[in-house]
C-alpha cells in the first residue's frame, strides 16, 4: 500500500510533502503543533490531531502474549524514563499505548545494535502508584519490580483530552503527593541519555590521561 504524505501549512507557506511517521516526529520535537494544518494530496484538509487521532500502522513485535481485552489505544511517544527504564525500552518516535484489561502494552520502535527493533512490553495497571496530566503530557509512578523504589515515566499523548482519558482509564494512581520530586528516580530524557553516557565516558578518560601524565 502507498503510504499518504502530506503538505503542512506553515505561516502561509506549504511545506513537505512528510509521511505520519516524520509528521508525528517533528511534533514530539515540537517543529509543528497539534493545530497545524495539513493538506493531503486529493487537497483535503485536516490537522496534525486529527493525524494523530487516526489509528496508524501496527507495530508487528516478535513476541507474543496472551488475550487481553482491550479497552483503548492511544497514539503516544516516550518523552521521559526513569534511569533504569522500568523495562521500557528507549522508544523513539510514535508509539502506541494500548490499555487492556489489567495491563498497559507499550510498542514502538527503538535502536539496538545499530539497528531498528520493535517490540512491547507489558505493565500491570496495579503497577502505576501515581497518575498527572501536564497539558497533553503524562507524568507517571509506577512501581519496580522488587517493589522498594518508584520509577517515573513521561508520556506525550499530543492533546490535552487524550491525555485526561488516557489518565482515567488508571483508577489505581493517585495524584503526585508534594514530595514527587524525591519519588525515586526521576528520569532522563530519552534523547540526551546517549550524550549523558558519551560524557562521562569523555571526563572518565581525560581524568586518566592527567594521572598517566602526571605519573611520568
Amino acid at each position: 500500500m502507498e503510504e499518504t504524505l502530506y503538505h503542512v501549512q506553515l505561516e502561509g507557506r506549504s511545506v513537505g510533502p512528510y509521511d505520519r511517521r516524520t509528521i508525528i516526529g517533528m511534533r514530539i520535537r515540537k517543529a509543528l503543533t497539534s493545530a497545524d494544518v495539513l493538506i493531503g494530496r486529493d487537497g483535503s484538509r485536516s490537522t496534525v490531531a486529527d493525524l494523530i487521532g487516526r489509528r496508524g500502522p501496527a507495530f508487528s513485535p516478535t513476541r507474543t502474549g496472551s488475550f487481553s481485552l482491550v479497552q483503548a489505544t492511544y497514539t503516544a511517544a516516550l518523552v521521559r524514563r526513569a534511569a533504569r527504564g522500568a523495562g521500557i525500552p528507549l522508544f523513539r518516535g510514535e508509539m502506541e499505548a494500548r490499555v487492556q484489561s489489567d495491563v498497559l502494552r507499550l510498542a514502538g520502535r527503538f535502536r539496538r545494535n545499530f539497528a531498528w527493533k520493535e517490540d512491547r512490553v507489558k505493565i500491570p495497571l496495579k503497577d502505576f502508584v501515581h497518575a498527572r496530566v501536564r497539558g497533553s503530557l503524562v507524568d507517571l509512578c509506577l512501581r519496580a519490580v522488587n517493589g522498594r523504589r518508584l520509577h517515573r515515566v513521561t508520556l506525550e499523548l499530543f492533546t490535552p483530552e487524550a491525555a485526561g482519558e488516557f489518565v482515567d482509564w488508571l483508577p489505581e494512581a493517585t495524584p503526585f503527593p508534594e514530595n514527587a520530586g524525591r519519588l525515586g528516580a526521576a528520569g532522563l530524557p530519552v534523547q540526551p541519555l546517549m550524550a549523558a553516557a558519551l560524557g562521562v565516558v569523555l571526563t572518565v578518560g581525560i581524568v586518566l590521561m592527567a594521572v598517566l601524565r602526571h605519573s611520568r
